[in-house]
């Protein structure tokens, strides 16, 4: 049974390996809130992950040990589980996504761990997991739904009170449940007047909808570019904590997480996963009733494959309004281009790239297409760009926003 009592258990076992993470004032991100950030993303391993499976491990029994772990992960979990696995001395292996970052799969193999890569999502290497641990008799040490690695997870709970006095609400991504639970779990016994928010990625929203629907939930599919939390299904424990202790669930769009991790490094010099910046995401775009609130939003991890920084980035440029391109209809004649250039110049907008097409079959023989991509400010200058090019005759026929 979970208990106030375990959760505390775990902070003191859990002080000779977890970093007691700052609270950070990030005042920038939403004029109209009191943002605070709790940076798990700066913990050992990169997420919160070593909390729960440390604390997990220390508690198996001798027998347990012996046999070996098993444990399933998108990458964060994974990295919890083999680097205390190699810290007790245990044998360890960890079942994959086969589309689990790079990155991640090369950190848990470099704690020592055995990787089973396993094609599909977690949910399959999860199955994979379960046969091998029945297989060889090993011990399963679960992601999230445990309570255990909640009673792990629920010692952010507990910093962040003792961190800040005057906290109102806090806000945490939600995968399969454990960290939200263990969240909850403590801060509402600790002062029930705290508001929990959870927040999921749109694409992979399983406790989002078994939280609206009032049962387990399992979707048939996830695609989120946030791995860590793409689970189908919520786990039988954390729902019920879920249930009892989370004032509310929102989610969000992949634009909308990638705006956040662009937020996160420009404004915080904070490097966020998917998973991570979804809390920030929901306060940056009003998904709750937090305005004038003294807010803890948990970044719970910053374990992001660096190949797709680029396309996150780029896709949160143009949600921002700092990037655009314009689709201009022309007739193909010399000066066109040195036309449209002026006006962008004169209105601060800085051209970064030029694309021409005369080969539509929809166009008369003497036009052309001109696609022009611009760096910009916010939403307003572009809007200010487009209306002076309207004004000089030129016919915007599209706009990427």
């Amino acid at each position: 049974m979970l208990t106030i009592d375990k959760v505390y258990d775990a902070k003191n076992v859990l002080k000779k390996i977890v970093h007691k993470t700052n609270i950070i004032p990030a005042t920038n991100i939403h004029a109209n809130n009191n943002i605070y950030l709790k940076p798990e993303n700066l913990q050992l391993t990169g997420s919160f992950k070593i909390r729960g499976s440390y604390y997990k491990i220390s508690k198996l029994t001798e027998e347990e040990k012996a046999h070996g772990i098993i444990a399933s992960s998108a990458g964060n979990h994974a990295q919890g589980v083999a680097l205390s696995a190699q810290k007790a001395g245990i044998p360890c292996t960890i079942c994959m996504p086969d589309s689990s970052p790079i990155s991640k799969v090369e950190a848990t193999k470099s704690y020592g761990a055995n990787v089973c890569l396993v094609e599909g999502v977690y949910d399959d290497s999860y199955e994979e997991a379960m046969r091998q641990c029945k297989e060889k008799n090993l011990t399963f040490i679960h992601p999230y739904d445990d309570e255990d690695v909640i009673a792990g997870q629920g010692t952010i709970g507990l910093e962040i009170l003792d961190q800040l006095d005057n906290v109102d609400a806090i806000v945490v991504p939600i995968g399969g449940g454990g960290l939200i639970s263990g969240v909850a779990f403590a801060a509402k016994n600790l002062k029930p007047s705290i508001k929990i928010y959870g927040v999921q990625a749109a694409n992979a929203a399983s406790m989002y909808e078994s939280f609206k629907q009032g049962k387990n939930i399992a979707l048939d599919h996830v695609n989120t570019f946030a791995d860590g939390i793409a689970v189908k299904h919520p786990g039988v424990n954390t729902f019920e904590i879920v249930k009892q202790y989370v004032d509310d669930i929102v989610t969000v769009s992949e634009d909308e997480i990638a705006a956040a991790i662009l937020t996160l490094m420009e404004k915080q010099k904070l490097v966020a996963e998917g998973a991570g910046a979804v809390s920030v995401a929901a306060a940056m775009f009003n998904k709750l009733p937090i305005q004038g609130k003294n807010v803890v939003c948990v970044i719970s991890g910053g374990n992001i494959d660096i190949n797709i920084i680029d396309r996150v980035m780029t896709r949160g440029l143009l949600l921002s309004g700092r990037k655009t391109s314009f689709t201009i209809a022309l007739t193909d004649k010399p000066g066109q281009l040195l036309g449209v250039s002026k006006i962008i110049s004169r209105n601060g907008g800085n051209v970064v790239a030029i694309d021409y097409d005369n080969g539509d079959p929809e166009m008369a023989i003497t036009s052309c297409f001109l696609k022009i991509t611009v760096e910009t400010r916010n939403h307003e200058h572009i809007e200010k760009i487009k209306n002076d090019l309207i004004a000089n005759g030129f016919n915007v026929v599209h706009e990427r926003v």
